[in-house]
């Protein structure tokens, strides 16, 4: 069922999908790729949490989709927190929903980002994440140095700055074979570049301002505060699964698991039943402990 809430004042728009049978169920809040919308990613995975017994909610972060926000295209970490953190408490007041046993899942970026909320908020009692991206600042800076990552932090200050004045954004596309990309993988463009990924409301592009806060920000901050579960599925052909180890061994957490299944890439986690029905099977036995 379509629902809305507000986040900060900005109304946000998600996807709500019940179980069959009689409530109140245990929910799942979920968060996905960078610059993806519902229907993507996380679309996906509610359907698929619903199925097991689970309340799943996907929604549009502000900015993006059917969700309210200026600029359009906008990637902010922080807003995607709060934006989670806002889901929980439209989650916790549904007729539908057991407050008491609310969880969270992230997919890619989405797990990054999904470390934030779950450090700060502890409505969330597990914590769940599919080929997570955990971005490290310090690692950021060893990929980019550090006069491309400063010069980059810069140009993307300046371009919040003329939006501030005068309301243009400047945007690149998401994905693309050519040109400056906000994701510059040949497997990224296969899935948002092409049919497979134009779903819902979904746009190919990236306001540049985004990396004054997507680059700096550091997902491993937050590993050694959180006490909940955690359970992590990786792959070895995934996004970076050295950082994947590196979060886990941080994590504050004593009841925490890595599990590491056979996958083609990152991408394919986010479609494909076959990576979806094996990542939700460590996920929700997991869950299930807990709530």
């Amino acid at each position: 069922m379509r629902v809305t809430f507000e986040s900060e004042g900005t109304s946000v728009v998600g996807e709500l999908m019940l179980p069959e049978g009689e409530g109140p169920f245990p929910a799942v809040v979920l968060l996905g790729p960078l610059t993806s919308v519902k229907e993507q990613a996380t679309g996906s995975y509610a359907a698929a949490l619903a199925k097991r017994g689970f309340a799943a909610l996907s929604f549009d972060p502000r900015y993006f989709g059917e969700s309210g926000g200026e600029p359009r295209q906008y990637e902010d970490p922080e807003a995607k927190i709060a934006d989670v953190r806002a889901a929980l408490g439209f989650l916790g007041e549904h007729e539908a929903i057991d407050a008491a046993r609310l969880t969270a899942v992230g997919v890619c970026a989405g797990a990054g980002y999904m470390a934030g909320a779950v450090a700060a908020d502890p409505r969330i009692k597990a914590f769940g994440t599919v080929a997570g991206f955990f971005h490290s600042a310090d690692m950021q800076r060893q990929w980019m140095g550090a006069d491309k990552l400063e010069a980059s932090i810069a140009r993307a200050k300046q371009s919040r700055e003329a939006f501030e004045k005068d309301g243009e954004v400047e945007t690149i596309p998401a994905v693309g074979k050519e040109g400056e990309v906000a994701m510059p993988l040949a497997e990224a463009f296969e899935y948002y570049g092409t049919q497979r990924g134009q779903l819902g409301g979904y746009i190919n592009r990236f306001a540049l301002m985004s990396r004054e806060k997507t680059l700096p920000y550091d997902a491993m901050g937050f590993a050694q505060r959180i006490e909940v579960p955690v359970v992590m599925v990786h792959s070895e052909k995934a996004l970076a699964p050295a950082l994947a180890r590196s979060f886990h061994d941080a994590l504050g957490s004593s009841d925490k698991a890595i599990h590491w299944l056979e996958s083609e890439g990152q991408i394919d986690f986010y479609d494909d039943p076959q990576r979806i029905e094996p990542a939700l099977d460590h996920i929700t036995t997991a869950f299930r402990r807990v709530v």
